[in-house]
């Protein structure tokens, strides 16, 4: 398993210590918080640092200003919600690099927070540039990684930084790397892999990636669609992804001689026009005017005799329509039933958690990940930039 020297190890009493942490989070159209959770994963982490006396400086991003100050995309009812959750006001810097965020750097007291405004409101950090590096490098004496969700990206905020300070491993990222080496080395099984979802060409990678190594994988959502119809399924009014046939067909055949077993839908829960009740139907009789949108009950059924025995789960992306509730028993059925089946369950990617909590199977898995694209290359056994800088232990 992959170890990275810990923030436990760092002396940092007194210290400026930055910390990267992932505050991308929903705002709802008042500006407020939609959704807390990657604020509250950070918590650990920092009352860690308040009580051994750190003086800590936050850094982040939000949303895609593209290297512009927009007000649209400014972190402030982050600090409102952040002061809330650690019971104390954390002030705001206007900028990430310049006079105010030094001075309030260097004014900040012990076991005190500062959060900096905005880092993708320059184009030096998603350029890695470095003399940006090098000004954020200032602020700080000890660097520590706790944004799981941004280590695959080599950003100046999370390569640039940690090769100018002394860098360690926060709380978050530590747990993440624990919790997940286990689906890359050697995990027990059987290892069933549940991956549903939309855009096969941008997934084709991870799906290719578990060929080996899972011993089953079961497809549903959109994803599914050009693997159904490369098999010869009735598509109805769905439109798969194109320019896929050759992709697919090469994955199905190299699945079998892999000896991963690849199951898809057998029956599908279709949207007709001018009707409002969704309606089910076997792949291969789907009606002219109907749009794939969920698995049917006997595809569910499947995929649950497939997860029983199951040693080790790893889920990504929902098996419907999941916006809509009537496309959401799929989803809720399958991942529900992990509740009832030993194991070690993980569910990672994208709004994959927040859909868990959502459809309230989140019982259902022993480890939830805030990484959406981190935790996607994580698990394919890809080198992350922004864990690849952080000492080993």
């Amino acid at each position: 398993m992959m170890t990275k020297r810990g923030m436990q190890a760092a002396p940092v009493h007194g210290r400026r210590v930055l910390v990267r942490v992932d505050f991308n989070v929903p705002q709802l159209p008042n500006g407020q918080v939609a959704d807390d959770r990657r604020i509250v994963e950070a918590l650990p982490t920092l009352n860690h640092l308040r009580a051994a006396g750190a003086r800590t400086i936050l850094l982040s991003h939000l949303g895609r200003p593209d290297g512009h100050k927009d007000p649209r995309f400014s972190l402030r009812p982050v600090a409102h919600r952040l002061s809330a959750l650690l019971g104390e006001p954390v002030p705001l810097a206007g900028d990430v690099v310049g006079i105010e965020a030094l001075e309030l750097s260097a004014r900040l007291e012990n076991g005190h927070f500062l959060l900096l405004e905005n880092l993708r409101f320059h184009p030096g950090e998603e350029a890695n540039d470095p003399t940006f590096a090098a000004q954020l490098a200032r602020l700080g004496e000890l660097f520590i990684e706790d944004a799981f969700g941004t280590v695959h990206r080599a950003h100046a905020s999370t390569v640039g930084v940690p090769r100018r300070l002394p860098s360690f491993a926060g709380l978050l990222v530590e747990r993440e790397v624990r919790e997940l080496s286990p689906l890359v080395g050697t995990p027990s099984r059987p290892y069933v892999v549940v991956v549903g979802g939309a855009k096969v060409k941008d997934k084709l990678p991870l799906l290719t990636s578990f060929l080996g190594r899972a011993d089953r994988l079961l497809i549903g959502g959109a994803l599914a669609h050009p693997f159904l119809a490369a098999q010869g399924a009735r598509m109805g009014a769905t439109a798969p992804e194109t320019g896929l046939e050759g992709a697919v067909t090469e994955f199905l055949r190299a699945a079998q001689s892999a000896r991963t077993e690849v199951l898809l839908p057998s029956d599908v829960v279709v949207e007709r026009p001018g009707r409002t009740e969704a309606e089910t139907y076997p792949t291969n009789q789907v009606p002219a005017d109907a749009i794939l949108q969920d698995i049917g009950p006997e595809t569910r059924a499947r995929f649950v005799t497939a997860l029983a025995g199951s040693q080790t789960v790893f889920w990504n992306g929902p098996l419907g329509r999941a916006e809509d509730p009537r496309f959401t028993d799929g989803t809720r059925e399958v991942l529900g039933a992990l509740q009832t089946i030993a194991g070690y369950h993980v569910a990672a990617g994208g709004d994959s958690a927040r859909l868990a909590q959502d459809l309230g199977v989140t019982a259902g898995f022993q480890f939830v990940s805030t990484g959406g694209g981190a935790a996607l290359e994580f698990v394919q056994g890809l080198e992350l930039p922004g864990l690849a800088v952080l000492p080993d232990a």
